[in-house]
């Protein structure tokens, strides 16, 4: 069933205040009979296991569905014991650099491995018989003729990447006249104390098919991950993961609406009308005018519940009602004492905007609070061309897919 969660009517005017930062590692116990638990009306599968760090999926329009597979290959700095946790829980490691290709027409979907020798894919997209691949530190594409790679990749841009590079997935979608491509690009740093050069980074680009024309649609965004289009009037919106180290409960992650040439914010504030704590000492002009130039966030998440995937769902062999709204998947973070995230989320929208209500759509990823013990970590979302929901878990390794039980 749908449950409304009590942060849902959480105001920008009550972020937390800061207070004490906490780090939790979730354990990861490998259940293949994990008992997921979907809302009303909707019936929830594994269509694939065993799939290296699966991250984001998209469906091509011949119905196959492509999965880029990486994972976190630096984390400067970290305990080794934090290391080896996150190992275990196939977190951290050599990534596979891999895009795989699942043909759901056959029984069981015959998988393929599409893409080798990648730098941390992240996003896809595919567009007039070319496959676009976002790596870490550029878009590459590759001739897709008849859905068959025909020739090698040909590098269109490059994306700044680390050292430092803590938000390093890059991901991609078209816009909706399909003559541009948007880049999300997450910022290098926390909240920059070090000074670097974040130039280009926390923020959403756009280009032309062929890499040129880049210009900088929206920034202040410290990693923004999941972007779509709303349905009902084309608006553009992101979930946004905020910054560490200044408390358990604040600042939310978020999800927003993103215009064109908007400031959010990041380093300096958050939610406006916030000052990060270590700016308002580094830099306090700059944390004085980003109160009056930054834009609010529409709607506050928990806190370091890692907003991923965003879908808005054509309405297509589904409830009327998730047709206006957006879906988001949480990957679920570390840096609270309860486990927070691990789910996906309906956001019902009303005149182009989120109500304020947020739904549980499916949880059953926690396996014990307790013990701190998960079995998996949902990350991307994608709509087959028959409406089902898809859900890549990276750390249980699956794909699964929601369907509908009801018939129109």
């Amino acid at each position: 069933m749908l449950i409304p969660l009590l942060h849902g009517n959480l105001l920008a005017a009550e972020i937390p205040e800061p207070g004490r930062s906490v780090m939790r590692l979730p354990v990861f116990i490998d259940n293949e009979k994990i008992e997921l638990r979907v809302a009303e009306g909707f019936e929830v599968k594994t269509l694939v296991a065993g799939l290296d760090s699966p991250r984001w999926p998209i469906v091509l329009p011949n119905g196959n569905i492509l999965v880029s597979g990486s994972k976190t290959e630096a984390l400067p700095n970290m305990p080794e014991e934090t290391i080896r946790l996150l190992t275990s829980m196939n977190i951290f490691g050599k990534s596979p650099n891999t895009i795989i290709e699942i043909d759901v027409n056959q029984n069981p979907p015959q998988l393929t491995n599409l893409i080798q020798g990648l730098n941390q894919p992240f996003g896809m997209l595919y567009s007039n018989e070319s496959l676009y691949v976002a790596n870490t530190d550029s878009v590459i594409r590759y001739p897709f003729k008849n859905f068959t790679l025909t020739g090698d990749a040909e590098k269109i841009i490059d994306l700044p990447s680390g050292p430092p590079n803590n938000h390093w997935t890059r991901n991609i979608i078209l816009n909706e006249t399909g003559d541009k491509i948007l880049i999300a690009v997450g910022s290098g740093t926390n909240v920059n104390a070090e000074g670097v050069n974040e130039e280009g980074r926390a923020a959403i680009w756009e280009i032309n098919l062929d890499g040129s024309q880049k210009r900088i649609l929206a920034f202040g965004l410290r990693n923004p991950v999941g972007l779509d289009f709303y349905t009902e009037n084309g608006s553009l919106w992101a979930t946004v993961n905020e910054r560490d180290g200044i408390g358990e409960f604040t600042p939310p992650d978020y999800l927003t609406e993103v215009k064109d040439g908007a400031f959010y914010g990041w380093p300096y504030v958050y939610f406006k009308d916030y000052a990060d704590p270590t700016q308002i000492q580094l830099n306090p002009d700059k944390v004085k005018q980003a109160k009056q130039t930054s834009l609010m966030p529409d709607l506050p998440l928990d806190a370091h519940s890692v907003p991923l995937g965003l879908l808005f769902h054509s309405g297509k062999n589904i409830d009327g009602k998730y047709k206006d709204g957006a879906f988001v998947v949480r990957r679920g973070g570390v840096s609270t004492s309860k486990l927070t995230g691990y789910d996906v989320l309906f956001i019902p929208f009303i005149d182009g905007k989120p109500t304020g209500i947020i739904e549980t759509f499916l949880s059953g990823f926690i396996a014990s609070e307790d013990r701190g013990e998960i079995f998996g970590r949902p990350v991307g979302i994608a709509e087959t061309n028959n409406g089902e929901i898809i859900i890549t878990d990276d750390v249980g390794g699956r794909l699964l897919m929601i369907s509908s039980t009801e018939k129109e």
